[in-house]
C-alpha cells in the first residue's frame, strides 16, 4: 500500500515578501510608453507633410511603416532600460497599471482620426 501522502501546501508571501514587480511594470509602462510614441508620430506626421514622407521607409506602405518601426523602437528600448532601472524593486502595480492605463488612453486619442485630422494643415 502506498504510504499516505500529504498535500504540498507553499506559503503564502507576508505583505511586502516574494518576488520583486519591477520586470512586470517595466513591460507595462513600456507598452504604454510605445503607444503614446506612436500616438505622437501619428499626430506630427498629419500636422507635417515632410514628416510624413520621412517616415515612408517602404512604398507599399508609406508613412506607417517608419511610424510603427519607431513605435516598436521606443517600446523595446523604453522597456530595457525600465527593466535595468527596476530590477529587483518592490512596485505598487496598481499604480503602474493607472499610469499604464493613461498612456494608452493617451494614445487611443492620439490615434483617433478625429482627433489627428484636427492638426491638418489646410
Amino acid at each position: 500500500m502506498e504510504a499516505a501522502r500529504t498535500p504540498h501546501t507553499e506559503a503564502v508571501p507576508a505583505a511586502g515578501e516574494g518576488r520583486p514587480e519591477g520586470p512586470v511594470a517595466a513591460a507595462l509602462l513600456a507598452t504604454g510608453v510605445g503607444s503614446l510614441v506612436l500616438a505622437i508620430l501619428v499626430v506630427i506626421a498629419e500636422a507635417n507633410e515632410s514628416f510624413a514622407t520621412s517616415l515612408a521607409y517602404s512604398d507599399r506602405v508609406g508613412p506607417l511603416s517608419g511610424k510603427t518601426i519607431w513605435a516598436v523602437g521606443a517600446y523595446l528600448g523604453s522597456w530595457a532600460i525600465l527593466a535595468v532601472v527596476l530590477r529587483g524593486r518592490r512596485m505598487n502595480l496598481r499604480a503602474v497599471a493607472v499610469v499604464t492605463a493613461l498612456l494608452l488612453a493617451l494614445a487611443l486619442v492620439g490615434t483617433f482620426s478625429p482627433f489627428f485630422e484636427l492638426f491638418k494643415p489646410e
